[in-house]
């Protein structure tokens, strides 16, 4: 029989492509965008594994680990998250989380990955850095199709229909990015613009994810934030 597993992912490109790799283990999949609607699948059903998204609308992982694990339930857990630092990753394993995913990564990775978890040997710590250095957008592709092909596998038609899932999306996310910006609430645009970038990397968003860098180093700058809403004009333009 296939194992049940729960992802939690708020990010419609990051889910559309996390659900579609995990589901070739094979796998039946319950999909949850909240703490609370994870809280509430994972109650209802037993599932063999938990791939919880570090950063939630209504929350983060780490409580809702904290929170499920209170009711004794000892289902493992691993932690996915768009940040490569160490530091994030170090707090989630001693939040509890038997391993932390760094996103985006091939399906590939992440299929070894759960299939470890399943079998009980371990997970995967995958973390490339200790920080990122802004890059100047203006210097990237609007779209580095290689990188889109890695993640998904040479597939070229889940690139396009990805790409076009996030482009849909986008509009949205550079409003609530400016809105966010506007009322200097750092840790909203920081949350918005984690979501973004696993997106970028999965459709090879090359110069808005650099862009997004750099406005979550700078958050304060308004020549970062111009910076940042040029690219998303560039993206959308070139869709």
């Amino acid at each position: 029989m296939n194992p049940r597993i729960l992802l939690v992912e708020d990010d419609p490109t990051s889910r559309a492509f996390l659900l579609a790799a995990t589901e070739a283990l094979p796998a039946l999949v319950d999909l949850a965008g909240s703490v609370a609607e994870a809280r509430e699948l994972a109650t209802r059903h037993a599932h063999a594994l938990w791939l919880i998204d570090a950063h939630l609308p209504d929350g983060s992982g780490s409580e809702l680990l904290r929170e499920l694990r209170e009711r004794g339930l000892s289902t493992p857990a691993i932690a996915h998250t768009a940040s490569r630092e160490r530091a994030e990753h170090a707090a989630l394993l001693a939040a509890g989380f038997d391993s932390t995913l760094a996103k985006p990564l091939p399906a590939g990775a992440w299929t070894d990955a759960l299939r470890l978890a399943l079998a009980d040997e371990g997970g995967a710590e995958v973390v490339a850095t200790e920080g990122e250095t802004p890059t100047d957008a203006r210097a990237m592709p609007v779209w580095d199709q290689a990188q889109a092909l890695a993640a998904l596998a040479g597939d070229a038609g889940n690139v396009a229909a990805l790409r076009a899932l996030f482009i849909a999306e986008l509009p949205a996310t550079r409003d609530a990015v400016a809105s966010a910006a506007s009322r200097g609430d750092v840790g909203a645009l920081n949350g918005t613009l984690h979501r973004l970038r696993a997106g970028c990397g999965f459709v090879g968003a090359a110069r808005l994810d650099a862009a997004a860098v750099r406005l979550r180093e700078a958050p304060a700058s308004d020549a970062a934030l111009q910076g940042f809403l040029t690219a998303v004009q560039d993206t959308l333009s070139s869709s």
